[in-house]
C-alpha cells in the first residue's frame, strides 16, 4: 500500500460556488465527466464527489493542491457502473514515481455531502 486518500465535500457549498463561477465546470472537470452528469436532474452531487475525487488522490499521494491539474485525474466509469481514476500529465508522473501500479475509487454522496475513498497500491 502506498497511500490512502478521502475527502469529502459539501454539496451546497460546491453548488454555490459552481454557480458563482460557471467556468468551473470546465476547468474542474474533463468533457468526459461533464458529458457523464449532463443527463441526471441534479449533476452537482456527482460533481461534486468527481472534485472529492481528485482530492482524495493528493492525500493519496501525499501531495497538496497544484501539484498536478484537475484535467491530469478523472473519474470514469465501466459498463457496469463501477468508477475508476484515470491519470495524465503531472498526476501520472507522480504516481510512476511514487510507485503506483494500482488505484481503487470509491465514491457516495447524500443530499448534503460527497464523498471519494481512494487507495494507491
Amino acid at each position: 500500500m502506498i497511500g490512502i486518500g478521502v475527502d469529502a465535500v459539501e454539496i451546497e457549498r460546491f453548488r454555490r460556488s459552481l454557480a458563482r463561477t460557471p467556468s468551473m465546470r470546465t476547468r474542474l472537470f474533463t468533457a468526459e465527466e461533464l458529458a457523464y452528469v449532463a443527463p441526471k436532474s441534479d449533476p452537482v452531487p456527482s460533481l461534486a464527489a468527481r472534485f472529492a475525487a481528485r482530492e482524495a488522490v493528493m492525500k493519496a499521494l501525499g501531495v497538496g493542491l497544484g501539484a498536478f491539474g484537475f484535467h491530469d485525474v478523472w473519474v470514469t466509469r465501466a459498463p457496469s457502473g463501477n468508477p475508476s481514476l484515470v491519470f495524465a500529465g503531472a498526476a501520472a508522473e507522480l504516481a510512476a514515481a511514487s510507485g503506483v501500479s494500482r488505484w481503487h475509487l470509491s465514491l457516495t454522496h447524500s443530499d448534503l455531502i460527497a464523498i471519494a475513498y481512494v487507495i494507491a497500491e
